[in-house]
């Protein structure tokens, strides 16, 4: 028989296994004769087929080089370019391995056992509906190993998938675009980067890689694309073309529970982590103590093996058998090789330190497996493993878990609440600070006005004196003027009263009486720009009186409103606490109940598992509609706080409008006033230029006056002399005729002419300059 790739056809003409009639447990009592023999002669055959699959697994082991047809490079095919999604449709249509399958002439000697497991795995695919009801030799024909040719048709099989309504999905995904297109193609060349299929860029194998992520990303959206998720997907493009290898894919994420591993959050992951923590701590306690000494964290070193299936760390035959095992067994294969590496490898791990364990798990550790594969698969199906305990365990996490996540739903609602508190009491130290800040400026203006006032009424009280001063000085100007008319009237009527002295007497009471009328003037305008800064400063005052009440009261409706929206968020909150109570005694009632449920126990192994993903769900359902609720509670405060905030500013938008009301008005009011002021100077400066008028004819008249009554007065004194002189003349003529002394007589009529000529020429010059004074 050839070594060349076995097809579908081929595998149809190997003869049929005989079928056995019963299942490995047979349930019924009595057997008949017939179906004995059957029964016997079926285990006769199993018991064959077992010891020729042992021999033929030890001819290929013996020949090492019937193990390279795993590591061949594929054959050339025509590359694609992946420019956009809709060229990335074209997809392989082979029904087995994309390995070409060259063998050398030296496998020659391991043809015959080659093809013993081919007929054994032939009839079993051939007649798979039956075949698969031997659950027990199926899994210990996997724990031999699967011959690579039929590796990728009995995954398909193992799965369930060959028939799969995912194959024609895919074709329709590959139409669409993927928002994770960007990662995955910055992930592709790390997957098996030294690997041919995928070594090449924009090739056969990493084309095809990028499809069937591409596709799942868009089949199960919350879990998109993960990074280690491509070398299972790359595993699966080596053994079968991309609809079966994404039929495949899908039926591990959902029904091994991969999905959960590569969710975002991981929570199976750590599920596993914990899982895995445990049965190192039972099976291996010392390595347990010395991991704990080192700080050496499970996470460290086994998160790969959960997420990739060992791919990165065994070689390619060998991680190959890994998916054998898992598609059979499950995640427990995982947790077996797991404990089993770390038990084969315990005194090396044991001499260690947290360096040298970062540096051999990686790299050395998993060499050493190889050269003989089978000392690791025996001693992980030797391992006490304990399905039981680990339900347990995981019960256990979960209820860690949910505890954790109840305290970090509690720690986040208090860090809210703890924020929210702190921004309210930021928001109330800025309203009291502000508060204190107009009670300080209302304070100062106060004490600024009542300064003005008592300014001003010093101011008053000054002016009323100096106005009863002025009323006294002008009633004594008054009699004075009287005093001054009586008596230039008296000095006119009196001929002996001196010239000079009633000119500058004159002159004086004019300049008093313009000195009275201006103080008047001025005493009558500071009277009135007094009283209107009394009239403007009670204005004030009154104004400042009812200010202060309203605005208290405006913060007080505003500090009641505040209250009344606390009062009803701490009401919202209480609500709250009360639901997730509610929630919590509905969860502890139904565990209750179904700890309680007398049904039979095959009815709970049988429904054990749907009850515990209804039961993940409902708590998973819960605890999303406690967050959202919560997540609604804040942002109805929140927005309860918005509308306070709204409030307040309207409320000082409104005050505000009104003190610009105010203001404008007393704008215009002022505006008025300093209207009526510049009038009323102007009434002022033109009487002032009247009475300066009229003050300039009255002087120009007195000094007319003052003229006239000198030149009367000349008049009168030259009539004066002339009389005297002619009395004179008489006295001397009778002189002179009564006495003799002529001489004598000569000498005063000589001295009587000079008198008369000096009066002469004083009177000519008092004719001509009335202010002259003549002796």
């Amino acid at each position: 028989m050839s070594n060349t790739e076995v097809p579908v056809s081929s595998i149809s003409e190997v003869p049929d296994a005989p079928v056995p009639s019963q299942t490995d447990s047979p349930e019924t009592q009595q057997v008949p004769p017939k179906l004995e023999r059957e029964d016997n002669q079926n285990k006769d055959e199993t018991a064959e087929l077992l010891a020729r699959l042992e021999e033929a697994n030890k001819l290929l082991e013996a020949d090492e080089k019937s193990l390279v047809s795993l590591n061949v490079a594929p054959s050339p095919t025509p590359s694609h370019s992946r420019k956009g999604s809709g060229s990335s449709v074209v997809s392989t249509t082979s029904s087995n391995s994309h390995y070409s399958n060259q063998q050398s002439t030296e496998e020659a000697d391991s043809n015959t056992a080659t093809g013993n497991v081919w007929e054994i795995w032939g009839k079993l695919v051939n007649d798979w509906d039956n075949a698969k009801k031997k659950t027990s030799l199926i899994k210990e024909l996997v724990r031999r190993g699967i011959p690579h040719h039929f590796r990728g048709l009995a995954w398909q099989l193992l799965l369930g998938v060959h028939d799969s309504p995912h194959k024609q999905l895919y074709v329709e995904y590959l139409k669409q675009t993927s928002p994770s297109e960007k990662l995955i193609r910055r992930d592709i060349a790390r997957t098996f980067p030294d690997h041919d299929f995928f070594k090449e860029k924009d090739g056969l194998g990493q084309e095809s890689l990028f499809n069937v992520m591409k596709a799942y990303s868009l089949h199960d959206r919350e879990v998109g694309y993960c990074q280690g998720s491509g070398f299972i997907v790359g595993l699966l493009l080596m053994q079968m073309p991309e609809e079966e290898a994404f039929a495949v894919l899908v039926k591990l994420m959902q029904d091994y529970r991969l999905r959960e591993l590569f969710k975002p959050s991981m929570a199976e992951l750590g599920l596993c982590m914990y899982k895995l923590e445990c049965l190192i701590q039972e099976l291996l306690p010392d390595m347990y103590l010395h991991f704990q000494s080192q700080g050496f964290h499970t996470s460290m070193y086994a998160s790969s093996w959960f997420l990739t299936l060992f791919a990165t760390s065994f070689s390619l035959s060998l991680s190959c058998r890994v998916m054998d095992l898992f598609i059979s067994e499950g995640m427990d294969v995982i947790f077996r090789l797991g404990i089993a590496i770390l038990q084969t490898s315990q005194e090396e791990i044991l001499s260690m330190d947290m360096e040298g364990m970062l540096q051999h798990f990686p790299k050395t550790m998993f060499s050493q497996y190889e050269g003989n594969p089978d000392r690791l698969f025996n001693t992980a199906f030797a391992v006490k493993y304990s399905a039981k305990k680990m339900k347990k365990i995981e019960k256990e996490y979960t209820a860690l878990k949910s505890k954790e996540n109840e305290e970090q739903i509690e720690l986040r609602r208090l860090r809210t609440e703890n924020r929210l508190l702190r921004q309210r009491i930021e928001a109330l130290e800025k309203e009291s600070a502000s508060l204190a800040d107009r009670l300080i400026q209302y304070q100062v203006t106060r004490a600024q006005e009542a300064e003005e006032t008592y300014a001003l009424k010093n101011n008053l009280s000054t002016t009323k004196q100096k106005l009863v001063d002025t009323t006294r000085k002008l009633e004594e100007a008054n009699t004075l003027i009287g005093d001054i008319k009586h008596r230039t009237s008296s000095i006119t009527s009196a001929s002996s009263l001196d010239e000079d002295e009633a000119q500058t007497v004159i002159q004086h009471l004019q300049e008093e009486l313009i000195a009275l009328r201006l103080k008047d003037a001025d005493t009558d305008s500071l009277v009135k720009e007094l009283r209107t800064k009394i009239k403007e400063l009670e204005e004030t005052n009154l104004q400042l009186q009812k200010a202060p009440s309203n605005d208290v009261q405006h913060l007080q409706e505003e500090l009641i409103a505040v209250k009344l929206r606390e009062a009803e968020a701490n009401l919202s909150l209480k609500e709250m606490k009360h639901k997730v109570y509610d929630l919590e005694s509905q969860w502890e009632d139904y565990i209750v109940k179904s700890n309680e449920d007398p049904s039979s126990p095959k009815d709970k192994n049988s429904n054990k598992h749907e009850i515990r993903q209804l039961q993940e769900e409902v708590m998973s359902v819960k605890i999303k509609e406690t967050a959202c609720m919560s997540e609604l509670k804040e942002t109805k405060q929140k927005v309860m706080e918005f509308e306070t905030q709204n409030h307040i500013c309207t409320n000082q938008i409104r005050r505000m409008d009104e003190e610009n009301k105010t203001l404008k008005s007393q704008i215009e009011i002022h505006e008025a006033q300093e209207k009526d002021l510049g009038s009323q100077i102007k009434d002022l400066s033109r009487k002032l230029d009247n009475l300066e008028a009229q003050r300039k004819e009255e002087s120009m008249m007195m000094r007319i006056r003052d003229a006239e009554q000198a030149q009367s007065l000349a008049e009168l004194k030259r009539k004066i002399a002339e009389l005297e002189i002619q009395k004179e003349e008489l006295l001397t003529a009778d002189r002179l005729d009564a006495k003799d002394g002529s001489q004598d007589l000569a000498n005063q009529i000589y001295d009587l002419q000079d008198e008369v000529c000096q009066i002469d020429a004083c009177g000519s010059s008092a004719l001509s300059d009335p202010s002259v004074y003549c002796s």
